[in-house]
């Protein structure tokens, strides 16, 4: 069953179509890598799911709740904000920039959202912190400071955070384009072993070899508009786009 659904979604920006017919499901558990050119509106589609920018049409339902779907002229009509509140606390989104509150150490970044907005009790939040730290192996950093951590640690942390609410669909938006090859090295490690454990995940990336060996399914974006989808061996390997291949190739 799918977790996610989204359908025939568009988006525009001061005239310029982002979005242009964009359709896809996710199923629970599993991962789908979200691939192309710079540009081609991959961020886009991630903030509109996400309620960051409201999309001009098109439906997205998540768990069974429709966050918007089109009225009778196509044009998309948002649920109440009972069903969008609903709807957000279960998908997170990691930036590609980390995103940390830069005057709360890494116990209070990860715990803010439990007890603020779950109404989590402080000392249940701070165990359930204490597990997510250990498992991104970052147990010995819970009273440092966003500015005295890598830039890999500093993603862990933002993992942890998203992690913390305990989302259905966790959602990646270039995880690891602000790192170097060895903190990106982390990232994806720790990416992984979230799928091994059935996370349900939607990642925008341009590391092939990721998308490859750990994504269900794989779809190439080019210019709003998807190109190509399928599983990683139907994208990559036997490819009916030229465009793709094209894309591919370069990797």
């Amino acid at each position: 069953m799918a977790i996610l659904e989204v359908k025939n979604i568009s988006k525009s920006f001061d005239g310029l179509e982002v979005l242009k017919d964009i359709s896809f499901d996710v199923n629970k558990g599993e991962v789908l890598a979200i691939i192309g050119p710079s540009g081609s509106g991959k961020s886009t589609l991630l903030r509109c799911i996400n309620q960051l920018e409201r999309a001009d049409g098109g439906c997205v339902v998540v768990d069974g709740m429709t966050m918007f779907q089109n009225d009778e002229n196509g044009y998309a009509v948002y649920s109440d904000k009972k069903i969008l509140r609903d709807i957000r606390l279960k998908i997170g989104l990691v930036f590609q920039n980390f995103n940390l509150f830069p005057h709360m150490n890494v116990m209070q970044n990860v715990i803010e959202a439990p007890v603020q907005v779950l109404k989590m009790n402080k000392a249940d939040a701070e165990e359930k912190a204490r597990e997510l730290l250990k498992k991104m192996s970052l147990e010995t950093k819970e009273k440092s400071y966003p500015c005295e951590l890598s830039g890999g640690q500093q993603q862990r942390v933002s993992i942890a955070r998203a992690l913390a609410l305990s989302p259905d669909v966790l959602f990646f938006d270039e995880p690891t384009s602000a790192l170097d090859p060895e903190l990106t090295g982390e990232i994806l490690k720790v990416l992984k072993s979230l799928a091994e454990e059935k996370m349900t995940m939607v990642i925008v990336t341009h590391e092939m070899e990721f998308a490859k060996n750990v994504a269900d399914k794989v779809i190439f974006m080019d210019e709003g508009v998807i190109v190509e989808q399928g599983t990683p061996e139907e994208v990559f390997d036997n490819s009916k786009s030229e465009r793709t291949k094209k894309f591919i190739q370069k990797f």
